[in-house]
Formats: C-alpha cells, structure tokens, sequence
C-alpha cells in the first residue's frame, strides 16, 4: 500500500496559517504595527487605500532589519522574539510565534525597505504570494517600511467576503486605537485614502484616551489604581453620568487588549444601581501580571487570555472601580425638583404663628348626582359601520392578517399603571398599552413620512452648540450627514472632528442637541449604513429620543390623544424595532380570575 501522508508546500502552509491569522486589513494592520511597537519604534505611520483592499503602508523608526534578518522574517515560525519553549510563559513582545509576516507574504504582494542604524544602505525585498520575486540594497531612512497590496489577490473566495469598506476601515480603526492606546509615549498616525483619520503624539495616558476617543470624555473620567501581590491595576473608570448603551470599553494586560466578559461584569456590577439597565460608562484599564501566570496563547488573534487567578483578581478588580467611584465623591446626589412646588419661607423664632385657613367649597355633596352629560359617545358615532360584523369572537378586536381594528366601546377614561402602561377597557376586555412604545411608533411613522416628503424644516438654535466625536464617529458621520441635513439639522464644520449643531429639526424640543446627534449616530454605526435604510434608521432614533419616557405622569386626556393617535399608526400591534406595544387580557379570563 503506498504512503498518503505527505508534507505541504510552504506556500500551501502559509496560506492555512493566514486563515487563522489574517483576517481582514486589520489583521496585517494589528501584526505590522505590533512588530514595529517591538522593534522600539517612536513614531509609528499607517496608510491604507480603500480600506486596505488596494494597499497598507506601515512605516516606523524602530530598528530595522540586517539584509539576512530581512529575508529570514517572511519565514514561517521565524522569529527573534523567543529561542525555547519556556519563553513562551515569560513574554514580553507582542508578537512571538513568527507566523504574521509568512502569513502576509502568502496572501499578497508584499515590500520591505528596512535599514539599521550602523548600516549605509538598506534593503528592499518584494514577495508575491510566499515568492521571492525580488531582493537588491536600496537607500532609506532607518526602520522598516512595510507595503502589502492586493491583499488575497490568490484567495478570491476571502476576498469577494470581506465587508464594505466603511466596515473594514471601522475595523482597522478598532486595531489601531487598541494598540495605540498601550503605548501612549509612542506616537501615531492614521491616513485613509489621503485623509487624516488620527495625529496621536506622544502623551501621558489619560491625553492618548482623550485624543482617541473625543475631548468630552476629559472630564468624565477617574482614575484607578490599585497594587496588590497578586496583580497591579490602573487606568480611567467613567463617571456615572458618562454611562451609554454602547459604552467604550477597553481591557489590557501586560500591554496587549483583551476581551475578557468576566471581568466585564465585575465592572457592571460595581456601577449597578448607579446608572440604568443596560448601560455602562466607558472603562479603560490595565492589569500588570506576573506573564507565569497567564496564558496568551490560546487563540491565533491573542485577544482571549487565561488568568490562574481569574476569581481573586475579580474581587480586586471590582472593589477598585468602587473605591474609584467612592474616592472621587461621583455617587449621584439627590437632585431636589423645586419647580412648582410651594415656596416654604425660612423660619424665624420672632414672627407671630398663624393659623392655616384651609379653603372649601360649602357647596359640595359627593352625594348629589352630578348635571354633567358625557357625550363622548357622539366621537364614536358611526364607527360601528366600520367594525366587520362575520367576525369569531377571538378576532373581535384582530383582523385576520393581525392588525388591530377599531377597538368598540373603548371607555374615554384611561388609567396609568407605573408610569409605564396605559389601561382601558374595551369591548373584549382590558387593553393595556406600552406607553414608550406607542408614543415610538407613533413618532416614527410621522418622521418617516417626512423623510420621504422632504417636508422637514429647521429650527435655529439660539445658542449654537458644540458636537465632539471620535474618530470612528466622525467616518460614521460624514456618511449621513447629508440625511441629517435633509431632516432639519444644520451643521458647522470647526475641523478636528468637532462640529456646531446651528438647527435641529421644527418641533423637536430637547435640550441636548448633541447627545440627540451622537445617539442617532451610535444607532447608525450598530445597524449597519445600507443607504436604502439610513432613513427608517434615523427616524427610528430620533423617535426614541423623542418618546414618552417611561415615569413620565400623564393626565387623562393626553392618554386618550395617544391611544387615538396610536390607533391611526399603520401598525399599531408593534414598535418599529418589533416590541408588542399592546395586548388585551379577554373578559373570560378576567372572570375566571375573580372566580
């Protein structure tokens, strides 16, 4: 029987390893700039054409390669930064297997031109898909310059899955500010097809957070630090008030970003009952830890890392971020609400004592019947008409295709349960609607028409006020902002992603332009960006900025305004993003209830 087993080519074996390694654009951005972070580089440039689907530059002053070590890099498992296995529990590199630059090689066309610093002259050596296509001295500053185009030109399939552009270069932002935000003494900068995206110089931490992730979060971050035997921590905790949806949330260990959800949580819990569900201020911290007892080699991105003393070091964690919030006094205090309530004069021991006059009308018998008639019948005349009259009794208050028709005898008297929903009886039984979710539908059925009609017209502001994004909401702006316009905003551009909100749109009362503009685009920037959908996407967010809070109190007749409202709604069974806006618990079962 002949032998089957056989070794693949280096080419065949390099094209499996960048499976595993290289991604998308991102992933040659995170290896490249991790390998020049190595070789001690102070200024770091990264270019990218179409997203990196054209080509990825990288650019550094770190020290370079000799003629050989240049040759030797691109192949698979060579490396400097380990000799023996037990390196591999005492890193100190970000890079150590020896896989990124072979994986690269193996998947595009690829130049180098490196030189050392007691070198004269360096080198510049070009691969296409693991070949050497080309090797000659060439004359270039010190450092390494990395140039990789037609990425997957040989792996078609790869290529024709990647994602947008907009999505790939949202991608290679998440790369670049992870690792930047490590090295804050490293300086960076970010270019996409001519444009500057980030100029990071070299700064103290807390600037570098600031630099990436807009100056608003300037005065909205603590500082934590805690040193312990088993670990050091430090880094910035958010302010309660700072708390989103979507929070930036960033964990390093030993200089290299992780996802860690346990941790996660120990955060989340030292905030609980200080911000609402669901949401959580932007965190930004860094463990120190002993590298025996970590494990970063479990998975090929290296994002995934075991800790021996996962549970201790979740004890400390979370008693650090509250001893942060403690620390700093950022417990939120009591806000006491003195509009309309009455105006209690200070005491004074020498002023007389006087008697309270209550008032009362004499007049009053609750046992009178009252000569008020209520004609509120006479707004229903003739809806029986329009009630079908072949319906079973399960659909008294459903059409068959499910959508909710004219509700008979509904009571003008409505009844507000928690703030939250609003009860009223019906034919069938009780009906009980969301009153948030109503008042969404409601208002986005109306934007939406306006979207599409182009009727929108714009209120200026009396003050105009500042819009500070960061770099991946700026990309996510300049996308849909000629949208923004078309509904009423208007916008002054001040450069360095910051903008002047002059006009929101006629009929949106809410004092925090911005925070309404940066929720709309936050919505955006999770969606997706399909531009067929950008409308029903903004609409749907600014409706849900502009809903019926929950707790909000509301008197009788703005509970009957919304129900008659909700009921001239296209679809009344569902919010826009699919919730059940209301439901009815049948009279039967009422009954059987009471006994």
């Amino acid at each position: 029987m002949s032998d089957i087993i056989q070794l693949l080519p280096d080419s065949v074996a390099n094209q499996i390893a960048a499976g595993e390694v290289i991604q998308r654009p991102a992933s040659v951005i995170k290896e490249l700039v991790e390998n020049a972070v190595d070789a001690e580089a102070r200024h770091i440039n990264v270019i990218v054409v179409d997203a990196g689907r054209t080509s990825i530059q990288v650019i550094d002053d770190g020290k370079g390669m000799s003629e050989t070590d240049a040759r030797l890099a691109f192949e698979r498992h060579a490396t400097s930064k380990i000799r023996q296995a037990d390196d591999l529990f005492h890193l100190q590199t970000m890079g150590f297997r020896g896989e990124a630059l072979a994986s690269i090689a193996a998947v595009a066309q690829v130049e180098l031109r490196t030189r050392m610093a007691d070198d004269d002259i360096g080198t510049q050596i070009n691969i296409t898909g693991s070949r050497v296509v080309g090797q000659e001295p060439v004359a270039c500053p010190v450092g390494s310059s990395f140039t990789v185009s037609n990425l997957f030109f040989n792996v078609p399939a790869r290529r024709k899955f990647l994602k947008s552009n907009s999505t790939e270069l949202s991608n290679i932002i998440s790369a670049f500010e992870r690792i930047a935000l490590v090295y804050p003494d490293i300086a960076f900068t970010l270019h996409s097809n001519g444009t500057e995206i980030f100029n990071l110089r070299a700064a103290n931490l807390h600037q570098r957070i600031c630099d990436i992730c807009g100056k608003r979060l300037s005065q909205e971050l603590l500082p934590l630090e805690v040193s312990t035997s088993m670990c050091k921590i430090h880094g910035f905790v958010g302010k309660p008030e700072a708390a989103k949806k979507k929070a930036q949330d960033f964990f390093f260990v030993n200089g290299r970003y992780m996802k860690h959800a346990y941790f996660h949580k120990a955060v989340a819990n030292a905030y609980e009952r200080l911000v609402p569900q669901g949401m959580l201020p932007p965190y930004f911290i860094y463990f120190d830890v002993d590298p025996n007892d970590i494990d970063v080699n479990i998975h090929p991105v290296k994002t995934e890392i075991k800790f021996e003393n996962e549970q201790p070091i979740w004890q400390i964690l979370s008693a650090a971020v509250k001893d942060a919030i403690g620390k700093f006094c950022e417990i939120p205090s009591i806000d006491f609400d003195v509009e309309g309530r009455p105006d209690i004069p200070p005491f004074s021991p020498d002023a007389p004592a006087r008697q309270p006059q209550p008032q009362y009308n004499p007049e009053y018998n609750p046992f009178k019947r009252s000569s008020v008639q209520s004609d509120w019948q006479k707004l229903y005349e003739g809806a029986e008409k329009s009630i079908p009259t072949d319906l079973s009794p399960s659909e008294e208050t459903l059409f068959p295709d499910g959508e909710v028709s004219l509700i008979a005898e509904k009571s003008p008297i409505h009844y507000q349960y928690k703030g939250r929903y609003i009860m009223t009886a019906v034919k069938s039984g009780l009906m009980i609607i969301d009153q948030h979710r109503a008042d969404v539908r409601i208002r986005y059925e109306r934007y939406l028409q306006l979207c599409e009609t182009r009727k929108w017209t714009t209120q200026r502001l009396l003050f105009p006020e500042l819009l500070q994004l960061d770099a991946r909401q700026e990309l996510t702006f300049q996308q849909i902002s000629d949208e923004l316009q078309a509904m009423g905003f208007q916008f002054s551009d001040l450069g360095q992603q910051s903008h002047s909100i002059l006009g929101v749109p006629a009929g949106i009362d809410t004092p925090q332009p911005a925070e309404m503009v940066r929720e709309m685009i936050a919505g955006a920037e999770a969606e997706g960006r399909v531009a067929s959908n950008i409308q029903q996407r903004l609409a749907l967010s600014l409706a849900r900025q502009m809903a019926i809070p929950y707790g909000q109190v509301l008197g009788n007749d703005e509970m009957e305004e919304l129900v008659n409202q909700l009921f001239g709604c296209s679809n009344v069974n569902y919010s826009p993003d699919g919730k059940a806006v209301l439901c009815i618990l049948p009279q039967t079962e009422i009954e059987q209830l009471m006994g």
